[in-house]
């Protein structure tokens, strides 16, 4: 049994006792230490699900075989968004003469980019760092694997350390796509982590995969000069997202240069000297300098002693259930592991579900409101049901769209392109989703995510008052134009 909440207070005051020192290199003999909650892995779900854990009152370890923050932090979505913003700010130089303003010889320095990206992903881990510490979280680097009943065993530089502890949450995350058929060799055929490593631009890129990653990459290096090609096997890109939304962003992208080309599958790559061919099906080959491989990502299933646990796994990935606990009885799954939303908020909102029910806390998981976001320009994001999937339902939809290009503030802005879409149930005014493309999209959508979550409906959005002039006016607007009632658009 863990020790208790008084017990462990007493020991901060009068000192730890040899055989529980937190001081594993100066031990006389092996002791296991022992928690309430050891955390697999230290990404956005795992440190979230420890820093969760702690506060509730629980003894926490967490283990990371890298760096605190996982792929998110390290080599996803905060080194992406540096890039971005470096890329949004050269862009903008080019483009401020239309704004009254002169800037002359304007050009990208991509080592300073890369330099600053590395600073920014250095201060945030640092800072994930001091809130694990603040908080008494305990972190073991190596690799964690699941051991017998309430074991975990971690294999670092100094050997292999025995952690006891009552209740597990696996935070394993996720691995790219590789197919076994491509000749993956990091420097010529790329996943994402390379692409955030390179430091000078290639001439040309090809990105196979137009999700949210394939997109952020190519229009990054498109503003940055290189010619790009993305190919999408499915027929359209972003797939899954409103179409509306999706060839509205291919417009933009063709006009950054980008050669876009949905239904189109990759027969073959050959890395050819200083180049690769990509043998395409329909008969054309594209020669680039560098190919991305951005297709997806898959549960790390097969780490940490997940598969011989024999916890359940389906569809290849952990299965849990709406307490985020798998088949095994206190060992919880969080995160890119059990599939579905391969995102970083989602991961760290399962996190506080599987902490809360280790700290004897029923919290449930719900997945009604997850806003998706793709950081192109303009940006895409959207929450809430799909109007495919409303009426494959049977529902009667109703839909409201307002365009930026009627809004005052994007106008003023210079970001007069996209749209608000909202969905809603005619029945009962209800708002079910809704689309949003252009200025800030990415964080316009938490309206209407809280409209989703809380049940509102078009009307109770839209007699709130909003500021003027404002971005957000658009999501008012939208829900207005649902009844016909939209006042700055037809």
């Amino acid at each position: 049994m863990a020790e208790s909440g008084i017990w462990r207070g007493a020991q901060r005051l009068i000192g730890t006792p040899l055989n529980l020192c937190l001081c594993r290199n100066v031990r006389e003999e092996p002791v296991a230490e022992r928690y309430d909650l050891t955390v697999l892995g230290a990404g956005p779900g795992g440190y979230v699900a420890a820093i969760r854990g702690a506060q509730l009152g629980l003894r926490v370890a967490i283990v990371e075989r890298e760096d605190v923050g996982g792929v998110c932090l390290n080599w996803g979505c905060i080194p992406t968004k540096s890039l971005l913003a470096s890329a949004a700010a050269f862009s903008s130089a080019r483009s401020a003469e239309a704004f009254g303003v002169r800037v002359d010889g304007a050009s990208p320095d991509v080592a300073a980019m890369f330099e600053r990206k590395d600073r920014v992903v250095s201060k945030l881990r640092a800072g994930v760092g001091s809130l694990l510490k603040k908080r008494a979280v305990d972190l073991y680097t190596g690799e964690g694997t699941l051991g017998g009943q309430g074991l975990v065993e971690v294999a670092g530089s100094d050997g292999v350390t025995t952690i006891e502890s009552d209740k597990v949450i696996l935070a394993t995350g996720s691995a790219p796509l590789v197919p076994s058929v491509f000749p993956y060799d990091g420097r010529r055929v790329i996943t994402s982590r390379e692409a955030l490593a390179m430091t000078e631009l290639p001439e040309s890129l090809l990105v196979i995969g137009a999700g949210a990653v394939g997109l952020e990459f190519a229009g990054l290096y498109a503003t940055l000069g290189v010619a790009v090609t993305v190919v999408e096997m499915l027929p359209e890109i972003l797939p899954g997202e409103d179409p509306s939304a999706a060839r509205l962003l291919k417009a933009a992208l063709k006009k950054l240069g980008i050669d876009v080309r949905p239904g189109t599958k990759v027969e073959s790559i050959e890395v050819k000297g200083g180049s690769v061919v990509t043998a395409l099906a329909d008969g054309s080959a594209v020669e680039t300098a560098v190919v991305l491989l951005a297709m997806g990502r898959r549960p790390s299933i097969d780490e940490s002693g997940i598969a011989a646990s024999g916890v359940a796994v389906e569809n290849g990935a952990v299965r849990v259930d709406d307490r985020m606990e798998t088949s095994l009885d206190g060992v919880y799954a969080i995160g890119d592991l059990v599939g579905g939303w391969l995102l970083a908020h989602v991961a760290s909102r399962e996190g506080i579900v599987a902490a809360s029910q280790v700290a004897g806390r029923d919290v449930r998981m719900s997945y009604a409101a997850v806003p998706r976001c793709t950081y192109t320009h303009p940006e895409v994001a959207s929450v809430g049901t799909t109007e495919a999937e409303a009426r494959e339902a049977g529902v009667d939809l109703r839909t409201g769209r307002f365009p930026f290009a009627a809004s005052g503030k994007a106008t003023a802005e210079g970001e007069g392109h996209g749209f608000v879409k909202v969905l809603s149930d005619g029945a009962t005014g209800r708002i079910l989703g809704g689309v949003i493309v252009g200025p800030r999209a990415s964080d316009l959508i938490h309206e209407l995510t809280l409209a989703v979550e809380a049940r509102l409906t078009v009307d109770q959005v839209a007699n709130m008052i909003h500021a003027h002039p404002t971005l957000a006016e658009a999501v008012m607007e939208a829900c207005e134009a649902v009844e016909g009632l939209s006042v700055h658009s037809l």
